[in-house]
């Protein structure tokens, strides 16, 4: 079931994902939104594990063809432009859905997001854009600081986020505010918090707990397993 990358653009812009799965009929689709160092193997292997599922895995490509960063390094230089222009961000996630809806083996109506932290992110932020052509988003140890783009309108696609207690990059008074714009936005939402859990808590091998990050096993299975169901029902 392994996919095959997949350029489309945003306007001028060429964007370089990565598709799988697909096959007689269309297939619900999951957009998979990566971490800061951009599209990587860990966003190929999850659209090739959704593939394996029955669903198109998509890994979408914020930063644009052939902009990589470094796993193990600071990509920051890559992140912030989006992070400080967050309606460029915007565009560009609305560009890989349009592109995910025109896909031939996607069903247009039975897309969702998941992102991991940046893309935890993205996630968020596409569905703070109103669109309706995402039925459900998941932030797996996400940033959560809202787009500042002026009132927030009513959120119409569900969310899930799945979160570390412990982790520094969104403390619980970032999640206090983030329940509190979901409520505000009318959004049907779900917040899972993960006790003793630090940020990348899905990241195999990550390990720098002075800097709050750690990977941890039962908060990976815990949050993979709730992905599943939550996925399971908005693309019913």
């Amino acid at each position: 079931m392994r996919g095959a990358a997949f350029e489309y653009k945003d306007g001028a812009t060429a964007c370089e994902g990565y598709v799988a799965g697909g096959g007689d009929g269309k297939r619900p689709c999951v957009l998979i939104a990566h971490q800061w160092a951009g599209v990587s193997d860990h966003e190929r292997g999850k659209a090739d594990e959704f593939a394996r599922l029955g669903y198109v895995g998509f890994a979408l490509d914020v930063y644009g063809k052939g902009v990589r960063g470094d796993a193990m390094g600071d990509n920051s230089a890559l992140m912030m432009p989006f992070l400080n222009d967050r309606a460029k961000l915007k565009q560009r996630l609305t560009a890989a859905v349009t592109a995910a809806k025109a896909h031939p083996a996607v069903d247009a109506s039975r897309i969702a997001m998941i992102g991991y932290c940046f893309g935890g992110l993205c996630s968020l932020d596409i569905a703070r854009s109103g669109t309706s052509d995402v039925k459900g988003v998941v932030s797996i140890h996400g940033i959560f600081a809202p787009p500042g783009l002026g009132a927030q309108g009513p959120i119409k696609s569900k969310v899930l986020v799945l979160h570390g207690w412990d982790d520094p990059m969104a403390p619980p008074k970032d999640v206090l505010a983030l329940t509190e714009e979901m409520t505000k936005a009318k959004a049907d939402w779900q917040l899972h918090a993960y006790g003793h859990t630090m940020h990348a808590f899905t990241a195999v091998g990550a390990y720098a707990p002075e800097r709050g990050i750690a990977y941890n096993e039962n908060a990976d299975g815990r949050s993979w397993a709730s992905t599943l169901a939550f996925l399971k029902e908005v693309l019913a």
